[in-house]
């Protein structure tokens, strides 16, 4: 990774931002202390201009079976139990739709038991993601704090995690609100989920996508973890530092690299549709992002939450999901999860 550092370094615009020096002293964080693009200087983050230069100047990436670029699935778990406001608007849109066997569903579950909650939905993610030779990341909440609302268990999953496992799909841990900038939290967490597991956890993701450059990647090196993909904007898509490549961060203030892979978040869903208010502009910006990752053999990470698969009142995100699937599957792409990526990148040496 010194060859590529001393490369970036070269060019004092770029190495800002690769190492997001304006993140070290940010002037304006929102109310869950995130750093947002509307904050920062880059005009737009729908160029990876860091990758760009890197290209550019030699760096060579390879994927299996000759693929030309990776798509990073991910699967945020923020609920297992549908909230009293997912299921009010599932049911409006029934309702509005004359959907009354959808109407029901929304709310038998609580009669039949937990165990028939409609966000329990693993098992339905699988079989899309396999019907085009994909995989992905399901990333779990070990935290028993929420500023929200009680989450879930993760003890009462252990079944789900391993019908996940046992399949060849990864399981992950969903750092709790407060855990980004706590690292006795972050290994408390690890650890729960571990146990239930039965074998190390690799990949994290932060909820809320709650991150502190460089603290937090420094933090999740020290707890062990292989790599992190919470690195993207809460309130845009794109890419964050310039980068449409798995990298090793680097720490500006100890002028050294941080041990810990980051695979950076590119398009969240949540962040998708606020930002598009159709379909058509959503897929567009989409498309555009899955094809310049492509030119630069790169790897673009998507974020879909599982709530998505089990509201009424979510039909575009499901089918915008699998039309991402099915363009980046004719267009030959590895489609996988983190975990196997982060193998992957690892073995592979660059620049």
């Amino acid at each position: 990774m010194r060859a590529m550092y001393d490369l970036l370094k070269q060019n004092s615009k770029i190495w800002d931002l690769f190492s997001r020096r304006e993140e070290y002293c940010p002037e304006k964080l929102d109310e869950h202390g995130r750093f947002l693009f509307a904050e920062s200087f880059l005009k737009k983050a729908s160029e990876p201009e860091v990758s760009r230069y890197l290209v550019e100047h030699g760096m060579k990436v390879e994927f299996p079976e000759n693929r030309t670029f990776a798509v990073c699935l991910t699967h945020d778990m923020d609920d297992i139990y549908p909230p009293l406001s997912h299921s009010l608007l599932s049911s409006a849109f029934c309702l509005k739709n004359l959907d009354f066997r959808g109407l029901e569903f929304q709310f038998l579950w609580k009669f039949r038991g937990a165990g028939y909650s409609p966000y329990l939905n693993f098992s339905e993610i699988m079989d899309l993601e396999e019907d085009f030779g994909a995989k992905s990341s399901f990333y779990f909440i070990a935290s028993s704090k929420d500023p929200k609302r009680f989450r879930y268990d993760i003890e009462d999953l252990e079944g789900s995690l391993g019908e996940i496992s046992d399949r060849g799909w990864e399981a992950g841990l969903h750092g709790g609100y407060y855990s980004y900038n706590d690292s006795r939290a972050l290994k408390r967490e690890k650890e729960r989920l571990e146990a239930i597991l039965g074998k190390k956890v690799l990949g994290f993701r932060n909820h809320y996508l709650r991150f502190k450059t460089p603290e937090t990647w420094e933090m999740l090196a020290d707890a062990g973890f292989g790599y992190d993909s919470t690195f993207g904007f809460s309130d845009s898509i794109g890419f964050r530092n310039g980068m449409c490549h798995p990298f090793r961060p680097y720490n500006l203030t100890e002028g050294r690299e941080i041990g810990i892979l980051e695979i950076p978040l590119t398009v969240m869903d949540v962040a998708l549709f606020k930002a598009f208010g159709s379909f058509e502009e959503a897929w567009k910006c989409t498309k555009d992002l899955i094809d310049t990752t492509a030119r630069f053999n790169g790897v673009i990470t998507l974020l879909w939450h599982n709530f998505v698969f089990g509201c009424s009142f979510r039909k575009d995100w499901i089918k915008l999901y699998e039309k991402a699937l099915q363009y980046c599957s004719e267009k030959g792409a590895w489609m996988t999860s983190g975990e196997e990526i982060y193998r992957w990148w690892e073995n592979e040496s660059r620049v």
